[in-house]
């Protein structure tokens, strides 16, 4: 990681979104016997989100899977951007870009799957979990030491934070 690089990437950062399976969570689906449905979310993201907030930097959920826990995490964290069931994740970035006045330079982006790929291709910043399984087909700009769901948006945040 070239640290002036970074520096100046992050300079331009207004907005930080985030896929939530697999970068918030630990990707596994809970299901009980009569078909209730978890996700556990690391209380370390929870934070990071505060901590942006603080910074003005607005934080935006892009999500494939549509659930009602997503939607309650967005609301106790109280992110107004939280997009869910969406299968381009590129096009709802443009739209929100364009909404927030910015460009996709000021985006920073952290995913961990092909669903992303897209978007990660095109914002300022772009990170992938430490056990994301594109490492192989995408050289991000920051790759986290956490594995989704323990952490691993709050290193990213805090890596955005370090150098603001």
């Amino acid at each position: 990681m070239n640290k002036n690089l970074i520096k100046e990437k992050i300079a331009k950062i207004k907005l930080v979104a985030t896929d939530i399976d697999g970068v918030w969570t630990d990707a596994k689906m809970y299901y009980s016997p009569n078909g209730d449905f978890m996700k556990a979310f690391s209380a370390y993201d929870g934070m990071a989100v505060s901590l942006l907030k603080e910074k003005n930097i607005e934080v935006m959920i892009l999500t494939g899977e549509k659930t009602k826990m997503v939607k309650k995490r967005a609301e106790k964290l109280k992110i107004k951007h939280c997009y869910q069931g969406e299968k381009d994740k590129l096009s709802r970035l443009k739209k929100v870009c364009k909404i927030m006045k910015i460009s996709l330079k000021n985006v920073a982006f952290i995913g961990d799957d092909l669903n992303d790929l897209e978007a990660l291709k095109s914002v300022g910043l772009s990170a992938l979990t430490a056990n994301s399984p594109i490492l192989q087909k995408f050289a991000p700009d920051f790759i986290t030491t956490r594995e989704g769901g323990n952490g691993a948006f709050r290193e990213f945040a805090d890596l955005i934070l370090k150098f603001r």
